[in-house]
Formats: C-alpha cells, structure tokens, sequence
C-alpha cells in the first residue's frame, strides 16, 4: 500500500496487549538459551544473579516509565535523551538502539535455527532464519493491532508453558524417590556458589543480556489507549515476572538434575550453546513428550521476542525520525498505520544473519550475544542519566509526577554503579572483551556521523508523534 507523509502512528493497543509485550521482552533467548553459559560460570548462584540483574532493570524501568507517564512517545528513551539531554544525546541512544535491536533479531532467528535441529539435525540455521525473517515481518506489515494479537498469543503461550513446567517440577520433586531429583541439588554439588563470588560476578554481563528488551515497552507507550493507566502496571508487574520466569524456573531445573550434569551434558552436544538446558533437563528425566512441548514453546518464545524486535525498531525510527535524527522519510506510514520503510530498512539488515549463519555459522551466538551486551549497556546508561536531567527538570519546573521512580536519585547512582560493573567484567572476560572495547569506538563512529549530518538544518519536531 502506498504510504502517505502525513500519516501517524495508531493507539489500537489494549492493556492486555501492552502487559504481554513487556514479558515478550523479559523471557526469550536469554532465558531459555543464554542461561546455559551462566550455569556454567555460577553454578547454582544463577538464581542469585538473576535477583540481582532483576532489581537494577526494575529500577531502570521505573526510571523510563516516570518518563513514559508524563509524556508518551513514540521514540521512548531517545525521545527524552533529545529533550533534556541534547541532540546528540538522542542521536546516539536512538541509532544504538537500532543496532541493538538488529542484533537481538539476528540472534533470535539464529536460535530458532538451534531449536529446529532439535527435532530434524540436518535442517541448517540459515535455512530456518530465512522462513522466520519473513512470516515475522509479514505479520508486522499488516498494522499494529495484528503486532499486538501475535505478541499477546505468543507471550501467553510461555508463560503457560513455563509456569507448567514449574509446577510439574515441583510435583516430580515432591512425589519422586530417584535421588538425583531433589532440591538439595542446589548446595550439594560444590555449594551453592561452586565457583565462588568470583563466579557470580563473572557471570553479570551474560545475566544482564537476559533482561535485554524489556525497555521496548517505552516503543508501545505511544500506541497504548490508556498510558497513565497501562504503563505503571505493566511495569511494577516486572518485579513477579523475575521471580517467577527467571528465579522459579531455574531453581525447578537446577533441583531435577545436578548443575555439573547439565553442563556436561551442553558441551556434549558440540559446545555450551548448543541446546536449551531447559529441554535437555526434561528430556533427560525421561519426558520425552513434555520435552517437544517445551522445545515448541521456547521456539515461539524466541519468535516473540523478535516479533517484539521488529516492532520496536519501526516505531524507534519513526519516532527518530520527527525528532530529525532520521531520515523524515522513516515517518511513511500506510492507511493502515503502519511505518513500512521503517520496518524494511532495519529488515535488510537483520537478513544478515541468513547469510552469517550459511557462511559461519559456529560462534556466532557468542559474537552476538557480547555484542548485544555491549549496547545494552549504551542503552540503559542513557536512560539512567537522562532520568536524572528529567528528574531535575520536572522539580526546576514544579511539575507533580505520578509514577514516581523509588530512591531517585540514590538509585540512578547504584544503576551507574551496576552498568560499570557489568563493563569490568567484560574487560575481564577475554571472549567478550573485545565487545566491551568496542564501546567508545561506536560511540564515536555515532559522533562522527552526527557532527556530519549537524550541519543540515534541524528538521521540524513533531512533539508527541503519536
């Protein structure tokens, strides 16, 4: 369909649509996939790297969503780093996140690749990548409540998934008399912190790559019927989600095996990333059927969080693009609402991973999951700092806030604190360090780019694109 340059993004999402969109971010890849290195490095100390990691992207979030509630928008953090942190500012934090969010979609159809082999070995990744790139993309050219009924399928089919794999871990353990299922898994096998603090720390860069995501929530706010009401909710509920997706589960799956077990049992199949430790759990206690379930369910998990991927890079550049830090062209948007160009172009680039997985197929995840950590990092740091320029603008102004973020500006601090933790230990990590070196090389490729296109005269703002 032909796009208009006057159109405007529309608010057909629901609360139910938005509350599934923020758990579509929340569990995926990370989890179901990702978790297998953390084992790995934590041992059973996952479950406390996961409480920790939870509590500074609760806070993180409450600092978008003091933002988000007072003026809904498009563009989300780079809308509010432009506003009260400069251009370039929301430059940097808008094009991060564009990169950020291809990656995170390579890396998603990538996975799908991993979980097809499950069932048929000799299906390549590339092949699965290429099937996936175009039903997702398809689905979001159609208009934006299609976006919301797929996500809010999707995210309800894990999360009954997992809170069933929960429960019949609970029932297994409670009811079983083999004694290599039992919670005293999680302090038997070299402790509760087998490799001590030192693992536990090392283990914070990959921990906070699961929480990747759970901002896009902000891309929503612009399209939600009732954001005052909406965003608030779908963010104090992240705290539960934590627990119960991320704590929960793996203290169900490190209770019915032995973590040294699983691990042996990962780098048996060619290397640590090589299979969901989830299935291998379920599979390996003899559920064969319960194991196809849930290798089902992870692969729609992985699909909803790229589906959540293409989503929010359309809606990111167009937001960019009304604050002139795109393209004013990315602002097209068809009768039905939506951006198509800005969901095209992104597109291109994600189509990458089809090549990168038929040319090189092996490491790849971990190239893209340190990556992926390393503009995270960019991501949160902006929204952290910009929060704080918010926080300060609104009680200079005399503005009353109704979702006000807790122990600002204390927590702004802590968030910093935890961001430079997460950094040190990538320096630290020799596989991943060169990720975290990366950082200031594209911070300043961004500068470079922004001082070129500075030049221009500056494009019109459109306040509040909605």
């Amino acid at each position: 369909m032909t796009p208009t340059h006057s159109g405007h993004l529309e608010r057909k999402l629901q609360n139910r649509h938005i509350q599934l969109i923020a758990l579509g971010g929340t569990i995926g890849t990370g989890l179901f996939l990702g978790s297998a290195g953390i084992i790995e490095m934590a041992g059973p100390a996952v479950l406390l790297g996961y409480a920790i990691g939870g509590a500074l992207i609760f806070l993180i979030m409450r600092f978008l969503g003091e933002m988000l509630v007072e003026a809904p928008n498009a563009g989300s953090f780079s809308y509010f780093a432009n506003r009260h942190l400069g251009r370039f500012a929301g430059f940097l934090s808008g094009w991060n996140c564009i990169a950020l969010y291809v990656l995170v979609g390579m890396l998603e159809l990538t996975a799908c690749g991993k979980f097809i082999q499950y069932w048929w070995p000799e299906v390549p990744t590339w092949a699965t990548a290429a099937v996936f790139f175009v039903l997702i993309n398809a689905v979001n050219f159609i208009n934006v409540k299609a976006y919301g009924e797929f996500e809010f399928w999707f995210a309800l089919i894990k999360i009954v998934a997992v809170v069933a794999m929960i429960a019949t871990g609970i029932y297994l353990l409670s009811t079983t008399s083999n004694p290599t299922q039992t919670v005293s898994n999680l302090w038997t096998h070299g402790g509760f912190m087998p490799n001590g603090i030192a693992g536990l720390v090392m283990s914070l860069a990959f921990i906070m790559f699961a929480f990747g995501g759970v901002e896009m929530l902000g891309f929503a706010a612009a399209e939600t019927d009732q954001p005052r009401k909406v965003i608030p909710k779908a963010i104090n509920q992240l705290v539960w989600r934590v627990l119960v997706f991320y704590v929960g589960s793996m203290a169900v799956l490190l209770s019915l095996t032995p973590w040294t077990d699983l691990v042996a049992q990962l780098k048996a199949g060619g290397d640590t990333y090589s299979n969901s430790p989830f299935v291998l759990v379920i599979s390996g206690i003899g559920q064969t059927l319960a194991a196809h379930v849930l290798n089902f369910v992870i692969l729609t998990a992985t699909l909803s969080v790229y589906n959540s991927m293409v989503y929010s890079t359309s809606r990111l550049l167009y937001g960019m693009a009304s604050e002139g830090n795109a393209p004013r062209a990315l602002m097209q948007v068809n009768r039905r609402g939506v951006p198509v160009r800005a969901i095209v172009y992104p597109g291109l680039a994600t189509a990458l991973c089809v090549v990168l997985n038929y040319v090189a197929p092996h490491g790849l995840i971990e190239l893209l999951m340190s990556l992926i950590v390393a503009s995270l990092v960019i991501t949160w740091v902006v929204i952290i700092v910009t929060h704080m320029r918010f926080r300060r603008d609104a009680v200079r102004n005399g503005t009353p806030l109704a979702f006000r973020a807790p122990f600002a500006p204390v927590s702004n601090f802590v968030c910093l604190a935890g961001m430079a933790l997460v950094v040190g230990v990538m320096l630290l990590t020799p596989s991943i360090r060169g990720s975290a070196l990366a950082i200031p090389v594209w911070i300043g490729v961004l500068y470079l780019a922004f001082r070129a296109l500075s030049s221009r005269p500056a494009l019109p703002s459109v306040q509040g694109a909605a």
